[in-house]
């Protein structure tokens, strides 16, 4: 309420500057050291009955309550009561004043709405700071902002503009009730209330008065009061009482008192001191609890799940572990698995990633190792004696076989003849050249002796007419052959057959030379044909010369005639 000149105008105290349509409700009006308290709805309903006395009897200076209208002639016994009613109105209210001299009366309140708290040494309600005192106020990473009876869950960029202005002059309560209230900016939900008791801050999403306010799209526009709500007029000579847990400041401002900081809490060596406004809370560290009057340790890893795999405890604390082959991911809570083929590659050749661990192979031709990191070469040469039909040569991660002289490769392990015959040979003009197993030879390519003369190729006839003649067959052929080594026995090696057959003649056969060690045997297998067979197994290289006789008789013994076959075996120095 403004504050104004009063005048005594007998029956009523009335502020010369309020209009006096203003004044309902409870009002108090400061009259030197004395405090008056009056209802002005009591004043009006009085002020009915006595309105025609006192429209003639205001003293000068008072404006009159109503237009004066005509009244009728005064009587003597409304006059009299009227004076009676006056001095015992006047009495009372002299008894009044005087008292209030003696004690100054003051109207207390000690009951505060939600949101506030009585403060006993400013006697008023002041408000509770919830930031302060709840725990996590604000989820969702909001950040608190303390709000008259109550507080704002803010995003954090909202934008804070603090009032530097000078603090209003304080208000009285009863004057904040007529909605007289002054200041910077008030929530529009205060809008009826005028002033609001305390400090914090004030938080309005609406347009708000002050020209350095602004307002964002997503942002609170946040002022700060600068009015402090312990503050005490300055006072150096004057000794402020503070409630218990907070002491004067040297501005007379009741401050609390950090008994965390100064050590004068009774919290236990294995509690943490928390400063509380007016006190403080004694509490277990983080990763601990309370059990009974001491902090134990919280086993994190006997409350699944915790960790991925692993846990370990810790004192007040834990962290997770992973098994081998797996890896703490950025949570460090997960195990994820380590590719062991890209990080470090222990494998020789060919690495496999595999759930929590690695497998290596090696190529082929080798084999792992002991260590099953490593690769060693397989020697198949030593593993079978049948890669290769000769000779087999082992090299890293692989074989080769080889044949011998006179050999060739084919199809990657057989050994296959060379006829030297069809590509080079070193035989002359004269020579025929007969190839064998392995190799080849050189032979006459007429090969008759004397008496003999070659009628036809490799076919040698001893003339009738010369007389050497009669005790030699009368023919001799030439044949070659090859057979390999080690051939499988008994064996059809070659067949004998007469070119003439004559009547009335019998054909024998029989092995004339060559056959010393019983090698041969010539079996007849017709009249005019012999199969000769090998019957011991020959290892070479080896020639042999056998001669492979037929001889004709007539039936009655007149004719006798013989033919050689002189075949030559060339025995080849392998079995292939």
């Amino acid at each position: 309420m403004p504050q104004g000149r009063a005048v005594n105008c007998g029956l009523l105290l009335w502020p010369v500057s309020t209009p006096r349509k203003s004044m309902t409700g409870l009002s108090t009006l400061k009259v030197g050291s004395n405090v008056v308290t009056w209802s002005f709805k009591e004043c009006q309903r009085d002020s009915e009955v006595f309105k025609q006395d006192l429209a003639s009897s205001d003293p000068p200076g008072c404006p009159p309550l109503r237009t004066p209208l005509a009244a009728p002639a005064p009587s003597a016994a409304p006059q009299r009561r009227f004076t009676m009613l006056k001095v015992l109105f006047l009495t009372m209210l002299t008894l009044a004043l005087v008292e209030s001299q003696d004690t100054e009366e003051t109207i207390t309140y000690t009951q505060c709405t939600d949101g506030y708290e009585w403060d006993p040494v400013r006697q008023q309600c002041k408000d509770i700071d919830e930031c302060d005192i709840v725990p996590d106020a604000c989820k969702g990473g909001m950040k608190c902002v303390n709000h008259y009876g109550g507080y704002l869950c803010l995003p954090k960029t909202a934008q804070i503009i603090v009032n530097n202005e000078q603090p209003q002059q304080e208000t009285p309560a009863a004057e904040a009730a007529s909605g007289a209230a002054t200041g910077g900016m008030a929530a529009s939900s205060m809008a009826t209330s005028g002033v609001v008791p305390g400090g914090g801050f004030v938080a309005s999403a609406a347009a708000v008065a002050g020209p350095e306010v602004q307002t964002g799209r997503n942002n609170f526009v946040i002022r700060r009061n600068p009015a402090d709500p312990q503050r005490i007029p300055s006072n150096p000579s004057h000794r402020i009482q503070c409630a218990a847990g907070y002491e004067q400041s040297e501005h007379n401002v009741c401050q609390d008192i950090d008994e965390c900081t100064a050590g004068t809490h009774n919290c236990r060596t294995d509690q943490v001191c928390i400063n509380l406004r007016g006190s403080f809370a004694c509490q277990c560290p983080p990763g601990y609890q309370k059990r009974g009057e001491q902090c134990v340790d919280i086993d994190e890893c006997s409350v699944p799940p915790y960790c991925h795999q692993r846990c370990v405890n810790t004192p007040g604390s834990f962290y997770c572990q992973c098994s081998p082959g797996f890896q703490l991911a950025a949570n460090n809570y997960t195990c994820v698995d380590i590719n062991e083929c890209d990080a470090s590659n222990q494998c020789a050749q060919q690495c496999y990633n595999i759930l929590g661990s690695f497998i290596c192979q090696c190529n082929q031709g080798y084999e792992l190792s002991s260590d099953r990191l490593n690769c060693e070469d397989i020697d198949e040469c030593r593993t079978s004696s049948y890669l290769c039909q000769y000779q087999c040569v082992n090299e890293p991660g692989k074989f080769t076989c080889m044949c011998p002289q006179g050999y060739q490769v084919v199809r990657g392990r057989t050994c296959q003849d060379i006829n030297e015959c069809e590509t080079a040979n070193e035989c002359r003009e004269d020579e025929m050249c007969w190839n064998y197993h392995g190799g080849f030879r050189c032979y006459p390519r007429n090969p008759c002796q004397d008496p003999y003369i070659l009628t036809s190729e490799n076919r040698c006839v001893c003339p009738v007419s010369n007389a050497m003649c009669r005790e030699l067959p009368q023919s001799i052929v030439y044949k070659y052959m090859s057979i390999r080594s080690d051939r499988t026995v008994p064996s059809d090696i070659f067949q004998i057959q007469a070119t003439t057959i004559y009547a009335n003649t019998i054909n024998t056969f029989r092995i004339k030379s060559g056959n010393e060690n019983g090698e041969f045997y010539l079996r007849q297998t017709s009249p005019v044909s012999a199969m000769l067979v090998l019957v011991k197994s020959l290892t070479g290289p080896r020639e042999y010369i056998v001669d492979l006789e037929m001889l004709t008789v007539n039936s009655i013994g007149t004719f006798r005639t013989s033919s050689v076959l002189r075949l030559t075996i060339i025995v080849g120095p392998f079995s292939f």
